[in-house]
């Protein structure tokens, strides 16, 4: 009976053992992924200023663009005009 319960014993050492080992597993686990979502929020972070910046951009560009499209229509105004007088002038 004396070896039974030194089985026991043995068996229950044994689990307790696997049961530290996967502690010690998941905590390792635990910490990659608490690295890696701290990284993946740096990233967004990183992309949340560049798309801010982009936009920005985007707003500098469009206005840029609407400057010279009424600057060519002026442009387009006064050639047509131009045109006009000198029609007017050789009749």
């Amino acid at each position: 009976m004396a070896v039974a319960g030194l089985d026991k014993f043995s068996h229950l050492e044994d689990k307790i053992h696997r049961t530290v080992e996967l502690c010690k597993t998941l905590k390792q686990e635990k910490e990659a992924l608490e690295q890696a979502l701290a990284d993946r929020q740096r990233e967004l972070t990183t992309l949340a200023t560049e798309k801010e910046q982009l936009a920005q951009q985007i707003t500098r560009l469009q206005d840029d663009r609407d400057a010279m499209k009424l600057k060519v229509e002026a442009m387009l105004d006064a050639i047509a005009l131009l045109e006009m007088e000198a029609e007017a002038a050789r009749k």
